[in-house]
């Protein structure tokens, strides 16, 4: 079996080059891979489409990036909590392709599996299936790009005629992702609300690099443990058990409430 540690984040991401497409895990800021993330900041990549759940906000995750010019595209089910964000896609510098979350899950599992498309009701009978979501906006606040109608077709699954929206399934250049533990031969394994959108967008990538708390020796991990086989991922870089986690909003309550 290869070795498939890497000695640092910047090393990992280093052939990221200009105008590659991402799959990055996540889901608001819980599982971020930000040493990978900052590794990217660092080098200067740009004019990168990136597919995740969310952008992050405006000063971590993938927020980074997006501050410093460096997203040219967001293929996405959330964009909120991020001003930016806004400011950049209603200026018309930033295209948005704003998908359902559960179809956006699915054509990430489904790049990742070799399966091209798949039908689904979610959609149907809006602008998701009949096309004319902004993607773009022009300066003057026109759309400058629209989504295209997609295929609908009719289907008797259970005894009634219902329609479904060919959805295209999603591959990426690379994919970016954060798992609790990892081996030398990439298995990985994920932790709580961290697991989220992590082994779907790895399985998307074609080079796939995950950034993990611990690493170990094949082996150590327990096989019945494991969420994701190493046959998706390509390099690992151990960053701590101490990397900052952040998260969106932190609610407490009064104390002695």
């Amino acid at each position: 079996m290869i070795d498939k540690h890497w000695a640092s984040a910047a090393e990992a991401v280093a052939d990221i080059s200009n105008g590659s497409s991402l799959a990055v895990g996540g889901f608001g800021l819980s599982g971020n891979p930000i040493a990978l993330i900052e590794a990217l900041l660092a080098q200067g990549t740009s004019d990168l489409s990136v597919v995740s759940n969310n952008c992050g906000v405006d000063d971590w995750g993938l927020g980074v990036l997006l501050a410093a010019r460096r997203i040219r595209k967001m293929t996405s089910s959330y964009v909120g909590e991020n001003k930016e964000f806004e400011r950049q896609f209603l200026s018309g510098e930033l295209e948005l392709e704003l998908t359902p979350q559960g179809t956006l899950a699915e054509k990430l599992r489904a790049g990742g599996s070799g399966i091209a498309a798949f039908f689904t009701q979610t959609g149907v009978g809006t602008q998701v299936a009949d096309g004319g979501l902004p993607r773009r906006y022009a300066p003057d606040g026109s759309i400058a790009v629209a989504s295209p109608a997609k295929d609908v077709r009719t289907f008797d699954i259970d005894g009634t005629p219902r329609e479904y929206v060919l959805e295209e399934s999603i591959t990426t250049d690379f994919s970016l992702v954060h798992a609790l533990a990892g081996d030398r031969h990439g298995n990985l394994i994920f932790t709580k609300a961290a697991r989220n959108f992590n082994p779907l967008a790895a399985m998307a990538g074609r080079i796939c690099i995950a950034q993990v708390e611990q690493l170990v020796e094949p082996g150590e991990l327990d096989p019945d443990r494991i969420h994701l086989p190493g046959v998706f991922v390509h390099r690992v870089v151990e960053v701590g058990s101490d990397i900052p986690k952040r998260i969106e909003r932190r609610t407490v309550a009064a104390e002695g409430a």
